[in-house]
């Protein structure tokens, strides 16, 4: 019985695997347009120094960009959680904003 327990065990998969894909700097092309600036705080997001929310962040970014490609920056404040991080990445991703920066 229990060596079917561990057999069972190792064989179940607990967490699907995701991958972030991330643009490695000095990869594709430079900087044009206005600028998009997200910083990320524990407990809100700004964009350009002005508040906004998670579910206006898209929209707000659609009116400053010409193409979905058009890059964004991203940056955590020292305190924030990576989930938060990730969390932006993924709204944004869904949005079709798909290079995003992420600087220090």
């Amino acid at each position: 019985m229990f060596l079917l327990l561990v057999f069972f065990m190792l064989a179940s998969r607990f967490g699907g695997e995701r991958s972030l894909g991330l643009i490695v700097a000095g990869q594709g092309s430079g900087y044009s347009g206005p600028p998009r600036l997200v910083t990320i705080y524990p407990e809100r997001m700004t964009l350009n120094g002005v508040d906004v929310t998670a579910e206006d962040l898209t929209s707000e970014i659609g009116q400053m960009t010409e193409d979905p490609g058009d890059i964004v920056v991203l940056r955590a404040a020292d305190d924030a959680a990576l989930q938060r991080v990730v969390d932006t990445l993924d709204l944004l991703g869904a949005a079709g904003f798909n290079r995003v920066v992420l600087v220090e």
